[in-house]
């Protein structure tokens, strides 16, 4: 998860705690705005905080990508699926030549019974 993707989750989450334990507690309105503000408040600044401590002290490794193999695998399924599609269009190109030379021969059967 990102970490701006977490810092958002949290303060949402905080503003909804906020606002029902206002509504629990609250005495007037000002109240329901300053308990949902403060304790939204401290969700954002703890999220901000566990986020510090977990790029600090988490060994963030830099994975390596095999870019050039990975292109080269991509070319060849790309070479492979365009063979595949002249295969199967000589396929269809041959049914439908076999299936227009049945259906004249059949027109001609029907004419030639009638």
């Amino acid at each position: 998860m990102r970490s701006t993707n977490f810092v958002s989750f949290l303060t949402v989450q905080g503003f909804f705690i906020g606002f029902v334990f206002a509504l629990l507690k609250a005495q007037s309105a000002g109240d329901l705005l300053v308990y949902t503000l403060l304790i939204t408040a401290f969700f954002y600044l703890f999220s901000h905080f566990t986020i510090s401590f977990f790029i600090r002290y988490s060994p963030l490794k830099q994975e390596y990508f095999p870019k050039v193999r990975h292109e080269g695998d991509l070319d060849y399924y790309a070479n492979e699926i365009a063979k595949r599609e002249k295969v199967i269009d000589s396929s269809q190109d041959f049914l439908e030549a076999l299936d227009r030379k049945y259906k004249s021969k059949s027109k001609t059967r029907t004419r030639k019974s009638a």
